[in-house]
């Protein structure tokens, strides 16, 4: 390089006092930050190869078996391609039809026994659809919506003039179909089978995101009085008390602005209780949306042990409406293991892993046996001809 060239680039230089955007002088902007350049030597790439192939395969193998050895009773009850017409609504929706599926355990099913709906081509992974609600709304807020929130919600944020809280397509598309296990089924000591409906949402969603709405009042009703009466008596909203699921007993309940709003449990009367509004655990299960089309959502589960040949008998009471997205409603009955349920998948893509690893492993041992290659050897460089 001529040194006239360089005297015209060191005029082109800033004094450093003037020069504002200089880095600072500091290992990372300046890329002086050490750095660990590793060398994937032959035998380290070999012994690491097998031993993934050693722990991948017999863990594959075990967690297939354990898959196999899981209890999985599957009956599609609605929707196209239905076994059940006495279960078919078509698209009568909010259809309040009744029907009896039976489940007959195939062997013992040790608890927790998991009662699950599946849907299929239902897309609550669209972007559309899985940011269209309010969760300042969901944890209590009733007045002030934002106008992000609002065009999040569109359409389904008022009806005329009156406001829909939740608002949203997830909370408006809730799966409103009713299992009840019937009474008569026995467990491994003879008593009643009971599905229970409580503790299958996170705590943390109970706890943070789920809220009855902010001005929200309830009191429990004198005894013997669950009647108009007791909600005309403190002034309250209600027409009619509402009985707790978990006390049975009565409570009169005000929600504010009544008379211009729509909650839920009004939007799912047979479903969602006054007192529950949206930490109604089915509805909060709902709410986190599923990442495939074809997802399980947890009902219920039943504590006790349920010998081989044992029937368990539900009714159903069928409002959801599957055919409009061209899907069906499947309810399950399944055992659990440590890995969860039934997953076929998991085991065969552990070792299919492990088989490659070992393949892997023996090609470069082999190839390493007959020719091996020292690290470093200069005989492999080539430097161009000057």
């Amino acid at each position: 390089m001529n040194s006239a060239m360089i005297d015209d680039e060191e005029e082109s230089y800033l004094d450093p006092s003037e020069q504002t955007q200089r880095p600072a002088d500091v290992a990372v902007q300046q890329q002086r930050v050490e750095a660990w350049h590793p060398i994937l030597d032959p035998e380290w790439m070999i012994y690491t190869f097998l031993i993934l192939a050693v722990i991948m395969i017999p863990v594959g193998f075990r967690l297939e078996s354990i898959s196999e050895n899981l209890v999985e009773i599957k009956k599609v009850y609605d929707g196209v391609g239905s076994e059940f017409p006495e279960c078919k609504i078509g698209m009568d929706y909010n259809a309040n039809k009744n029907c009896t599926l039976t489940f007959t355990a195939t062997k013992d099913l040790e608890p927790p026994i998991l009662i699950h709906y599946e849907l299929t081509n239902f897309h609550q992974n669209h972007r559309s659809y899985a940011f269209s609600r309010d969760d300042a709304q969901l944890a209590g807020r009733t007045s002030g919506q934002d106008e992000v929130s609002a065009e999040a919600c569109a359409p389904i944020n008022k009806l005329g003039e009156v406001v829909v809280n939740p608002c949203g397509l997830i909370a408006n598309t809730f799966f409103n179909d009713v299992f009840r296990l019937r009474k008569g089924s026995k467990d491994a000591n003879g008593e009643d089978l009971v599905m229970v409906e409580e503790g299958i949402a996170w705590e943390s969603d109970l706890e943070f995101r789920f809220n009855m709405p902010n001005g929200y009042q309830q009191e429990l009703c004198p005894e013997g009085q669950c009647d108009e009466s007791c909600c005309a008596d403190l002034n309250y909203s209600c027409q009619k008390p509402a009985r707790s699921k978990s006390d049975g007993q009565c409570y009169a309940y005000d929600y504010p602005n009544d008379d211009t709003t729509q909650y839920l449990y009004e939007t799912y009367p047979n479903v969602i209780s006054p007192l529950e509004h949206v930490t109604n655990e089915h509805f909060v299960v709902w709410m986190r949306v599923a990442t495939r089309p074809t997802f399980r959502k947890l009902y219920g589960y039943i504590e006790e042990r349920i010998p081989a040949g044992t029937e368990l008998i539900f009714d159903v009471n069928l409002n959801y409406v599957a055919e409009s997205f061209g899907g069906t409603k499947a309810l399950i009955v399944s055992t659990n293991n440590i890995v969860g349920g039934k997953n076929p998948e998991l085991g065969p893509t552990f070792y299919y892993m492990g088989f490659f690893c070992l393949f892997c492993g023996l090609m470069f041992a082999t190839k390493h046996w007959f020719r091996p290659r020292k690290i470093a050897d200069r005989k492999y460089l080539h430097y161009k001809e000057e």
